[in-house]
């Protein structure tokens, strides 16, 4: 069974507008229907209660699968620059674009507390909720899971933000800047209260469970070792929650990395916490801000141009392309650079199109020709991954993209998020649930936590989980590392390896306070500009000017 999401229009309870989300089906879709006129105690009903507790997770879908957490997330890395198209890139270069009134920062930021404030009222309000107390339990445990994860984006991105655990039930400028030492009390307190009185697993597919929590209050101290307040054992602590989720819930790596990412195989033995979306028109079209959502749509963002080349035209089985983002010459030839044993290369990044548009074309990036002719089905597109000689590429029959001609256009493309179930080749909003935490995850995270703890030998068996699966066939003990390759290097590449583009690069570069370092080092679009103060994000002008005080009241992040 899955949660399944009905958008109510609530009486803001809130202080703020909460919507509400309720219903349980067996099917993945998301069923809405707009509803007026519910009173303030409603969610003291047992209908009620579960639809606050839904609503709690609407948040979620604002910022995983979404351009709006893509770009906040995997732009300006060591591992992507931009491509062509589109705008945001001021979180590319990190130049005067990227300031206190873009948008994206005061939607974000204003969903987050939409959704922490969902989780207060569900956890003020449920001892007079007329719900069984084994239900309130589990429920109140949800809230307090969603509500540390919240906070625990607010804070990574922001730094100390206004931190209330209570519900705010009418509008007030009286805010003021948590400690780095509160906010992490107060996730902390959230995850681990929330792992005592969680399920081991749901009949409801997309509920929290006490894997999902372990392993974000494992990321939490992970975090919180690089930081001010690190404590001696916070790398232990660390590595006995993933070791949980490794061995006490029956997740399984799956046998061929590929698969992990087969959209018709999205409930598979490797994901530990999903976020649901939708193929229903009305769910897509607007979410908690009012403004577009387009449901999972990280299908759009990393494609190239391949639309516009000989014997090319759009089509739904090769995406639509924005061309968002593109990988570094770093990802590329350093982290992809071992092709041999590593499957990965291959799995994660299209390197073939075959043509759609029969007919003779004159070529446009492959000099080694001057026309070529495509049946239907043709290849009409290669990309081999290195600089093949010309002579060689003149023995093709089709156009052949060498490294030397990429650009902001032509790149290669990653292919995680493809959906060809979308009903036209236009169609921007995706179904594809979102993978927010999945085990290979898990062990890249008890890796780092084991050799932070000293434990080189526990980090490298690991690594090896994640470096063995990724093997082509045959060539698993060669994937194998040993205790004496086991570095901090290793595993900074190892996560890029095998979590690109999936939402976590940029908040593990922060996690490291290695993002200046390594942007200046690997993405020459941004060196220029990154800066330490980069590390969090300019707090929305629209916080600022709604506080006591203004600045005096909430202040800016330096540098902004």
């Amino acid at each position: 069974m899955n949660i399944k999401y009905k958008i109510f229009k609530h009486a803001r309870i809130l202080g703020i507008a909460t919507l509400m989300l309720t219903g349980q089906s067996c099917s993945d879709l998301l069923d809405e229907k707009v509803i007026s006129g519910i009173g303030n105690d409603y969610i003291n009903t047992p209908k009620g209660f579960e639809d606050a507790v839904n609503a709690a997770y609407s948040t979620l879908r604002y910022y995983y699968g979404t351009q709006q957490g893509l770009t906040m997330t995997e732009y300006g890395t060591d591992i992507y620059a931009t491509g062509a198209d589109g705008g945001y890139k001021g979180f590319h270069f990190y130049d005067t674009q990227l300031n206190p009134t873009v948008d994206y920062l005061a939607n974000t930021w204003d969903e987050l507390y939409r959704g922490v404030n969902t989780c207060n009222a569900i956890i003020g309000r449920a001892p007079a909720a007329t719900v069984t107390d084994a239900i309130k339990k589990v429920r109140v445990a949800e809230a307090k899971f969603l509500r540390g994860h919240y906070y625990f984006i607010l804070f990574q991105q922001w730094g100390g933000v206004d931190l209330r655990l209570t519900e705010t039930l009418s509008p007030t400028k009286v805010t003021k800047r948590a400690t780095e030492a509160e906010m992490y009390n107060a996730i902390i307190k959230d995850l681990t209260e929330a792992i005592a009185d969680l399920p081991n697993s749901s009949t409801q597919y997309g509920r929290a469970t006490k894997p999902a929590a372990e392993m974000a209050l494992a990321k939490v101290y992970l975090a919180k070792a690089y930081s001010s307040q690190k404590a001696a054992d916070d790398f232990s602590k660390a590595a006995t929650l993933c070791t949980s989720v490794v061995n006490n819930y029956g997740f399984k790596l799956l046998d061929d990395f590929a698969s992990v990412f087969d959209e018709n195989n999205q409930k598979n033995s490797e994901i530990v916490f999903a976020v649901q979306y939708t193929s229903d028109l009305l769910t897509n079209l607007t979410n908690n801000t009012g403004s577009v959502n387009g449901g999972n749509n990280l299908h759009l963002f990393y494609g190239m141009q391949y639309d516009v080349q000989a014997g090319m035209q759009r089509d739904i089985v090769n995406g639509r392309p924005f061309k968002r983002l593109r990988p570094t010459t770093y990802c590329t030839d350093v982290v992809f650079g071992e092709r041999v044993n590593d499957s990965r290369y291959k799995k994660t990044f299209k390197d073939t199109w075959y043509s759609n548009k029969p007919g003779t074309y004159n070529t446009a990036f492959d000099d080694s020709k001057t026309s070529v002719t495509f049946a239907s089905g043709d290849t009409a597109i290669f990309i081999p991954g290195y600089e093949m000689s010309k002579a060689d590429r003149a023995k093709k029959k089709y156009q052949v993209l060498v490294p030397s001609k990429y650009s902001e256009a032509l790149f290669p493309t990653l292919r995680k998020f493809f959906d060809t179930k979308r009903p036209d080749m236009t169609y921007e909003s995706g179904s594809r649930d979102y993978f927010v935490f999945r085990l290979a995850d898990t062990y890249l995270m008890l890796a780092e936590a084991q050799l932070g703890a000293g434990n080189k030998q526990a980090a490298t068996d690991a690594i090896n989980m994640v470096r063995r699966r990724a093997a082509w066939p045959g060539k698993q003990s060669a994937m194998e590392v040993t205790s004496n390759d086991m570095t901090f290097d290793l595993v900074v590449e190892e996560r890029a390896r095998e979590l690109v583009g999936e939402q976590t690069r940029w908040l593990d570069l922060k996690r490291w306070g290695n993002l200046v370092e390594r942007v200046q080092k690997y993405n020459p679009q941004a060196a220029a500009n990154v800066k330490a103060s980069n590390l969090v994000r300019p707090i929305p002008q629209t916080q600022i000017d709604r506080s006591e005080g203004g600045n005096a009241g909430f202040s800016q992040n330096p540098g902004y």
